[in-house]
């Protein structure tokens, strides 16, 4: 049994408890100057904004410490005047005694005059009561009193706790507490309740005339939830006659006796909505009210709809009704609003990790979770709002965040002693507060947000695996999911027991959809695109903007199908999953106002149900087999990441050109033969070698994303099979999947190495790592590798104005000294890259040399600065080297290989 902790009151609460509207609270903002990232560094100091709290009482006044958020400011500045004034908080919970007193006092209240004539929604069911002319007449169903009166509700859970999931645990309280009333008269076995002394006839009159002028007969459109599985859900529509009571006919759709034997969940889907389900009380609960029998801790779990359960959270039995309708504060008159298959499934949808994600871009066929975070690119509610919308949704308690700093490489003076970087840890407790998942992961930031959103983003990207796999044994769940380096403590047990509803209400539908889909990513079929830019694939981090419709047809239909899903402009980031691959590797491949069309796999029927414009009676009732969504999509504008179009604008030709001709004039120099690009992402390097007359006969990428690989084999795939400069020397390109921290045999003893603008992308440690690995394992000839140049970002950042759009609080703070993108861990000054590079060329025996492009290379150097690194021995000498029988291990994955007119890949 689930049991709710209550939530202690806050510091605030506490002090207005005490002081009303005596107390007063003043928040001003305080400039703090953060850290130099780079000690020495001539250039302005970054400041930020914080808060600190006044708050002024009878006889004190306190002042807090400074926060980043206004509110955490007031809570500590109100916890500080309770320690000082020694005030405890006196918070009365009543004994289940006390409170069964406390409910047959409230429902005393709920049957006087003066509250019938008030505008509580419990009155319109009192107004259809005296309106009645049977035996019915001035009774009201206690189900009612259930769905209407919050306070009622609120000193059940103090009687039983079980009445927070269990509605048919309040209609048991409530009939017990009005049999236990003398002024509470119970009719028909004790379902009904009515006045005891009746009304005077003008405040009857009052009552009943007090309903506003409408339409005589109400139709609205609910959806009929079956208790069994295998039956589909299905709408249905509601006629409520002018002189019917709602209760009453929603009684009669489910078949139950009468009104007094239907419950309702509480709310579902927005606040103001009075959107419930419905469903017929358990016969158990009337047989133990007959009797005077204590309800037991369980009922039946055959008769559970675990659909219904599932969305509401509470434990719904049998059949069930979604309905919107019912009275409110708002108005006198019986609210009805449709509620379709489309409002459904798409609050089915927002059960799952993604699926708000995908409802608040109004994607829901094409947006995916991304599985990076950038402030820039980011486009959709920010991680931390969908991860707390999750734990909402399925009644856990706020995610907790904590975020600590660390110290970046102790004891190695590349980066100042007191530079810190922050880290953080998040917590997932249950609801009964115990905790599910304890994760930090090894990533570190500059700013308290990005390690609070990067982090909020991998827990929702577990729980997406995780919800893949529902059939998931206990002590498999210790170490599914999880890469190595990150610290993740799972609580298989209680994980388990959260969602145990997952298997039953997805396992057919959603999930299922989830999976990822090999066969999906080869079935995209574009036309014959041409155009100067075609083909040119934007690079990761670039946002492109596409219009495209989505049209569901027959096989063998060529007619124009049926759309259900259309965006004039969507936004996305290339490389970081917030598409379906089909669509990103569409819109990659077009140039401005080019378009194209593809065909997938249609995903499940409850899925396309989900989007806005569906039309259910177009589907057919069970699977969509022979059936294929057609995408047609345009290609509005590509926007390069900020470094590519900062760089662009102030070199000619841009530095990635620069690069590649450094690379070129080396490789041509040393006479190499073969190539690897370590980090080589989506192949921009590959791709622009191709286009230059080298003797390279081989080249090799490798990379840890195998999004971006798939990009890279797409690129230079496109080359090989037409005409370039490299075509007719070159006789093998391979792609591996791997990490450039773990050694491959198969890329030992290479002539030319390159790791361009790679390592700031790592955490220092790793690059450390790389630098070690690199030459005292994969040991090439000539180690090219290129970073930015920490101290040229003055002059870069002078030259583009900050962008409030792109990166709003960057563009708050005064002073130039900010990395070139957000997904920089670090940025090296020219004395911390030699030092580092120096360290590592007389470890390994290695010479280095230090260069750079884009600009002269006077003060304060080049904008992008090189290392070359060179092989001490000779050749002969190092073909004779033994690398050792722990290096014969491949554990890179091929991805993609071309061998002359020979191409294979995974």
């Amino acid at each position: 049994m689930v049991t709710m902790k209550k939530q202690p009151p806050t510091p605030k609460a506490i002090i207005h408890q005490k002081f009303g509207q005596k107390a007063c609270y003043r928040v001003e903002e305080v400039a703090d100057v953060a850290e130099n990232l780079c000690p020495g560094l001539a250039v302005p100091q970054q400041t930020k904004i914080k808060y600190r709290c006044i708050l002024e009482l009878p006889d004190l006044t306190i002042s807090s410490g400074t926060f980043t958020r206004k509110k955490d400011a007031e809570q500590s500045a109100a916890q500080i005047a309770i320690d000082k004034l020694g005030i405890e908080a006196n918070e009365q919970i009543p004994t289940p005694e006390g409170a069964f007193d406390e409910l047959i006092a409230r429902l005393n209240i709920l049957f006087t005059d003066e509250f019938l004539l008030s505008n509580h929604p419990l009155v319109g069911h009192f107004r259809v009561a005296f309106k009645r002319e049977d035996t019915l007449f001035g009774l009201v169903p206690i189900s009612a009193i259930a769905i209407c009166d919050s306070k009622v509700n609120s000193i059940c859970k103090f009687v039983d706790i079980r009445a927070e999931s269990d509605p048919s645990l309040l209609l048991y309280l409530i009939s017990k507490a009005a049999k236990a009333s003398t002024s509470l008269p119970t009719s028909y076995n004790g379902f009904f309740i009515q006045k005891q002394n009746r009304m005077l006839p003008e405040a009857t009159e009052v009552l009943v005339s007090s309903q506003g002028c409408e339409s005589k007969n109400v139709q609205t459109e609910a959806v009929f939830i079956p208790v069994d599985l295998d039956e589909e859900v299905k709408e249905l529509k509601i006629d409520i006659c002018e002189d019917d009571y709602f209760l009453d006919v929603i009684a009669n759709t489910l078949k139950a006796r009468d009104s007094s034997h239907i419950l309702a969940s509480r709310t579902v889907g927005k606040a103001s909505s009075e959107m419930r389900f419905y469903f017929t009380a358990p016969e158990c609960l009337f047989s133990s009210l007959a009797k005077n029998e204590e309800v037991s801790a369980t009922y039946f779990e055959a008769v559970v709809n675990k659909r219904a359960s599932y969305i509401s959270g509470q434990t719904i039995y049998g059949d069930a009704i979604l309905a919107n309708v019912g009275y409110t504060w708002r108005s006198s008159n019986l609210l009805c609003e449709d509620v379709s298959l489309c409002t459904y499934y798409r609050m089915l949808l927002g059960q799952l990790p993604d699926g708000y994600y995908k409802l608040s871009r109004e994607a829901v066929l094409t947006a995916e979770l991304p599985s990076s975070y950038s402030r820039a690119n980011w486009r959709g509610f920010l991680p931390k709002d969908l991860l707390f919308f999750f734990c909402r949704c399925h009644r856990l308690p706020q995610p907790i965040f904590c975020v600590q700093k660390v110290a970046i490489l102790e004891g190695n003076d590349t980066t100042s002693d007191n530079t810190n970087f922050l880290r953080c840890e998040v917590r997932i407790l249950s609801r009964s507060e115990e905790p599910l998942i304890i994760c930090s992961f090894p990533d570190t930031y500059r700013k308290e947000s990005d390690a609070i959103q990067n982090s909020a983003l991998k827990v929702l990207n577990w729980f997406k695996v995780y919800f893949r796999q529902l059939d998931l044994l206990e002590n498999e769940l210790h170490s599914f999911g999880i890469a190595p380096e990150e610290s993740f403590k799972l609580y298989p047990r209680a994980i388990l027991q959260e969602f145990s509803l997952w298997t039953f209400v997805f396992a057919k539908s959603l999930c299922n959809y989830s999976k990822p889909n090999r066969v999906l990513e080869n079935r995209v079929v574009l036309s014959n695109i041409e155009g100067p830019d075609s083909g040119v694939i934007p690079s990761a981090g670039s946002v492109t903007s596409v219009s495209y419709e989505a049209r569901l047809l027959r096989e063998g239909d060529d007619g124009k199908g049926y759309l259900v899903e259309k965006n004039e402009e969507f936004e996305f980031e290339v490389g970081s999953g917030a598409v379906i691959y089909p669509l990103e590797v569409c819109a990659t491949q077009l140039s401005v106002d080019q378009s194209a069309k593809f065909t997938v796999v249609p995903p499940p029927r409850d899925v396309i149900l989900a989007t806005t414009r569906t039309d259910p009676s177009y589907l057919p009732d069970t699977h969509l087999e022979n059936w294929r969504l057609e995408y047609e999509v345009k290609v509005l504008h590509v926007a390069a990441p900020m470094e590519e179009r900062m760089e662009t604008a102030f070199f000619s030709p841009p530095l990635s050109k620069q690069r590649v001709e450094f690379a070129v004039r080396h490789i041509n120099k040393s006479h190499a033969l073969s190539l690897v690009d370590f980090g080589c992402g989506s192949g921009s390097l590959l791709d622009s070698l191709l286009d230059h007359n080298t003797c390279l006969e081989k080249l090799v990428g490798v990379d840890i994303s195998i999004r971006a690989l798939t990009r890279a084999a797409k690129v230079l795939h496109q080359k090989l099979s037409k005409h370039c400069a490299m075509r007719e020397c070159l006789k093998s390109a391979v792609l591996y999947d791997g990490s450039i921290t773990d050694f491959d045999a198969r890329l030992y003893n290479f002539d030319i190495g390159t790791c361009i603008e790679v390592i700031e992308h790592m955490e220092e440690e790793q690059a450390q790592q790389f630098g070690d690995i690199a030459l005292s394992k994969f040991c090439p000839n000539i180690l090219i590798v290129s970073t930015p140049n920490y101290e040229y970002n003055p002059i870069l950042q002078r030259s583009s104005l900050p962008n409030k759009e792109e990166d709003p609080e960057e563009g708050e703070k005064p002073g130039p000294c900010r990395f070139r993108n957000h997904d920089h861990k670090f940025e090296w000054t020219r004395g911390q890259f030699q030092k580092w590079a120096n360290d590592l060329a007389s470890k390994h025996r290695y010479s280095v040399e230090f260069s750079g492009v884009g600009g002269s290379g006077d003060e304060p150097g080049f904008a992008s600065q090189i290392a070359v690194f060179k092989r001490g021995l000779l050749r002969e000498e190092r073909n004779n080297e033994s690398i050792g029988m722990e290096s014969f291990c491949s554990p890179y994955e091929l991805l993609w290989e071309w061998c002359g007119n020979r191409e294979r890949g995974d």
